[in-house]
């Protein structure tokens, strides 16, 4: 049968949807028959609707049948839903054929034939319909079907080969059946891909919170039933992340059919065993069994694992077939069954809560303080004080390790506590403990109810009171100058509050934010008093990024080596308040590489119900160590990122700084009219917030955008508003703007002002903060240098060390000197210097100052072609090409790849304009010259 030109796509099943193509086509493999296999829930069914579709479409005829578990007993009841519709065609087969149908047809008084002769007048049937259409027979939820209907249709799929029809079937995994023993060719329908889930999540239920959103997507594990369905079964507050999400999500009445099927059948046994493991994730099968006695049997497990709900993996842990099983055995058991199981984990894993000792390794007593607290009737503060340590580990890392559901799972956990408590105070000040790490685990919205539920009940907690309100103020509204306020009332009192981790590390944590993000000097004077009042071996890290920032110059060097002995003295488990400072201040010092692979570790750590500020900074800070170091397509990612992150938690201050790192990057590969746009979006919210360092930012990318494009009068006043370079910034980009601001200055005819700028960061000391600075430095200083004295300015700039580490940079002062060589008449020199300069632009793909490096290259008398980047052709699109310019017509080229001829045609001419050609005949010197470039 001939296909659509433009199939019908489904999402995230690419993939699949060719190889029903290619079993509509009849083309080996698969061939014209086709099982597909998987979950409940896969999209098995959507599949064959498409499928029905795509045959509709190309004119075929289409017959379907799905089974149902009522119609199992009744013989070829799947058969005569299948074929009921050709009744008429019947008349046309011979009498012993047409009476061997009768029955399966419903024809009353007719009696039941051989199954090789009904087997056979199906068959004739079959090819009988479809000698006039293409024919396409679709078979779901085969399962289901009655033994007698597929036996019959498992010998039609065998032999439908040759004749004009096709045979599509889908059954679920597990279920065996007649249908496992046919040996068709089959495809698998596993989860849909993590890109194509979250698009079809973010498609049915859009604007979600992202703790809730990741949790869904986390559960429904690629499933799309699932991912449709989970939350429409969450209240309104539960989905707007006001209110904690339950320890396993409801599941709706196709959801509970779907995952709990096999569950009914098990012994009660199997089932209380399953509820053990489904209550405790990293249950092992000891566990499960010393749980269960005195009534446990392995062989009772056994059975879970026959039923395909269960397997055992390393180390003997269980784990569920999927994540919703596990939901569906606790949906299934009472309260009362939940909360025995509770109480028999929780004496499994150990002693009672108050007899664990304090230092006692790994996961254990968090796992059995949780089992006691789920186990509780009323107040019970032994059990409280345990969720305490569960959060203090979260935060501060412990002596056991992180807990289960890092940050997002204390806030949990606190508030469970809470609840717990038998005094008001106590509850007071875990609800605001709370509320605190709801602040950095993605849980904003949650926050102003936590404070007004912990009441004012006691003095004990005033300290993180104000550091969480300063928090929502910095990274939900963005009001860096309130939290100011807030703060440095809270430190004021600090004296009489105790100095514990959760109330002073959590002032200073809050501060540092404001500090970072306003660009203003009042914050940070405010951090080094507060400092001064610690132990200097308890704040390192704060003080290291307090001097990175402050005093860049004076500490480069000592807090280098600082630096790395910070870095190397982390914990293999080191708390957010640790790390964060240390990756800013290494950012500030151009550090950041030599300690990426301990900031992705943390990230990774801390993805999954951890604190979100960590991953949205810690991604930040990569991206602009990424973009330094001239890895901007690596850069974009990692701001794309965070950027998802940030906007769906409600984290605007964050938000804010990566667009402006976006608009960076977009300028400088002249992509001027998306910088703009993110500047000014970030402008429109920063400027009335005060939010400095983002005001800064934006000033910074529309300045290189403006150099780009060559409108120098815009570039110096974009530079301007950000600060001369040599003047103390704490943080605002002012040192990195010197070369700009100077190339601004030198092209308006400002020289005195380009050379003011340069004495100025010579006096400021500006090139020892880095090896990249220095460059930067210098590289202005050979841009306002007279003539006399430019080329010894150039070659010195370039033969600074660490030079090639900044290769955006490097080039752009290779650029210059090509362009000043030229012009006082050494052409032989500035080719070599401008053709090195356009090799280093075009690889990173600086688009306007390659353009001016081709075009000083053409004045020099040197021919030179626009060439683009290797990624700019599809891997398909190349394929097309590749074939094309061989001299296959797109006919050709279609049966070759399974495309149309007019599909082919639609990407060549998308091919032609990406390679500057018009014509098929160019195309291999196009290619060729694409791979070389």
């Amino acid at each position: 049968m001939t296909l659509p030109a433009e199939p019908v796509a489904l999402r995230g099943r690419t993939s699949e949807l060719r190889t029903i193509d290619a079993v509509l086509a009849g083309a080996e493999p698969p061939g014209p028959s086709l099982l597909l296999r998987g979950d409940p829930g896969t999209g098995k069914t959507a599949l064959l609707d498409a499928a029905a579709a795509r045959a509709t479409a190309a004119g075929a005829r289409v017959l379907r049948a799905a089974g149902a578990p009522f119609e199992t007993g009744i013989r070829f009841s799947a058969l005569h839903q299948l074929l009921y519709a050709t009744r008429d065609f019947a008349g046309r087969l011979p009498d012993d054929q047409r009476d061997a149908l009768a029955h399966v047809l419903g024809r009353a008084g007719a009696r039941e034939t051989d199954p090789l002769v009904l087997s056979t007048a199906v068959l004739a049937l079959v090819i009988e319909v479809a000698a006039g259409h293409p024919l396409l027979l679709v078979v779901d939820d085969a399962q289901w079907i009655d033994a007698a209907s597929a036996t019959v249709l498992g010998f039609l799929a065998r032999r439908v080969a040759g004749t004009h029809a096709r045979f599509l079937a889908a059954v679920r995994s597990g279920a065996g059946g007649v249908f496992d023993e046919t040996r068709l060719p089959e495809r698998t329908v596993g989860p849909l891909p993590a890109r194509a889930a979250a698009a079809l999540l973010d498609s049915h239920h859009p604007g979600l919170p992202g703790i809730v959103r990741r949790r869904l997507l986390h559960d429904a594990a690629g499933n799309p039933l699932a991912l449709l369905e989970l939350p429409a079964s969450l209240t309104p507050r539960e989905r707007s992340g006001q209110v904690a999400l339950p320890a396993f999500l409801p599941l709706s009445d196709r959801l509970e059919a779907a995952f709990a099927a096999g569950l009914a059948g098990l012994p009660e046994p199997t089932r209380a065993m399953l509820l053990l493991a489904a209550l405790d994730h990293d249950a092992d099968v000891a566990m499960v069994r010393a749980a269960a006695r005195p009534h446990a049997d392995l062989r009772d497990l056994s059975a879970a694992k026959r039923a395909g709900l269960i397997r055992v993996v390393e180390g003997g842990r269980l784990e569920f077939r999927h994540p919703l099983v596990r939901a569906a055995v606790a949906q299934l058991a009472t309260v009362d069954e939940r909360r025995q199981a509770h109480v028999a984990l929780a004496r499994t894993l150990g002693p009672a809560v108050a007899a664990t000792p304090a230092g006692c390794r790994g996961t254990a007593p968090e796992r059995r303080a949780r089992h006691l607290a789920d186990a509780a009737t009323g107040p019970d503060e032994v059990v409280a004080r345990a969720l305490d340590e569960v959060a203090q580990a979260a935060w501060t890392g412990g002596r056991g390790g992180r807990p289960r559901g890092g940050a997002a799972g204390a806030v949990t956990a606190l508030v469970r506590a809470s609840e717990l408590s038998d005094r008001p105070g106590q509850r007071s000040r875990r609800l605001v403990e709370a509320a605190f790490l709801a602040n950095v685990t993605g849980q904003l919205d949650r926050v102003p109810q936590l404070l007004n539920d912990a009441g004012q009940t006691t003095n004990t907690a005033t300290g993180l009171v104000f550091a969480t309100t300063a928090h929502l103020l910095t990274n939900g509204d963005g009001d860096v100058d309130a939290a100011h306020r807030l703060l440095v009332k809270a430190l004021d009192d600090l004296d009489s509050m105790p100095g514990n981790g959760w109330d002073a590390y959590g002032l200073l944590y809050a501060l540092l934010f404001v500090c970072v993000y306003s660009g203003r000097t009042e914050p940070w004077e405010l951090l080094r008093a507060a400092l001064t009042r610690f132990d200097p071996r308890a704040v390192t890290a704060l003080q290291l990024c307090y001097d990175a920032y402050a005093d860049p110059v004076g500490t480069a060097d000592p807090s280098r080596h600082r630096l790395s002995t910070a870095f190397e003295d982390l914990s293999s488990d080191p708390a957010p308040w640790q790390f964060i400072p240390l990756a800013y201040a290494a950012v500030q010092l151009d550090a950041l590489a030599g300690y990426r692979h301990l900031c992705h570790r943390i990230i990774d750590r801390e993805r999954d119900g951890g604190i979100v500020t960590v991953v949205i900074a810690g991604l930040l800070m990569l991206s602009v160590d990424s973009i330094a170091h001239g890895q901007w397509d690596e850069a974009e990612r990692l701001a794309e990122e965070a950027l998802e992150i940030a906007r769906a938690d409600g984290y605007h201050l964050l938000e804010g700084q990566l667009r402006c790192r976006l608009a960076l990057i977009k300028a400088y590969r002249g992509d001027t009219a998306r910088a703009r746009t993110l500047t000014d979006e970030v402008t429109r919210w920063a400027a009335p917030r005060g939010v400095g360092l983002t005001q800064a930012l934006a000033s910074q990318a529309r300045a290189v955008a403006a150099l780009g494009r060559r409108d120098y009068e815009d570039a110096y006043v974009q530079a301007g508003r950000i600060g001369p370079p040599g003047h103390p910034s704490f943080g605002v980009p002012g040192r990195w703007m010197v070369l700009d601001s100077v190339e601004a200055a030198v092209h308006i005819g400002h020289l005195d002002e380009a050379r003011a700028h340069v004495d100025a960061a010579r006096r400021a000391g500006l090139a020892g903060v880095s090896s990249r600075v220095a460059l930067l430095t210098a590289g202005a200083a050979a841009l306002a240098a007279p003539d006399d004295d430019a080329e010894r300015c150039y070659t010195a700039a370039l033969a600074l060390p660490g030079a090639d580490q900044w290769p955006f940079e490097q080039a752009r002062i290779r650029l210059a000197y090509g362009e000043w060589l030229r012009r006082t008449r050494d052409t032989t020199a500035a080719r070599l210097q401008l053709r090195d300069a356009l090799e280093s632009l075009e690889r990173l793909g600086a688009r306007p100052w390659a353009d001016r490096a081709r075009n000083e290259l053409r004045a020099a008398g040197v021919a030179t072609a626009r060439s683009e980047p290797a990624a700019a052709l599809t891997p398909q699109e190349r394929q097309i090409a590749t074939l094309a310019a061989t001299g296959l017509t797109n006919k050709q080229i279609g049966e070759r790849l399974f495309l149309s001829h007019r599909t082919v045609g639609a990407h060549l001419h998308r091919v032609f304009p990406k390679l500057g050609i018009t014509s098929r005949a160019a195309l291999a010197a196009a290619l060729e010259a694409q791979v070389s470039g």
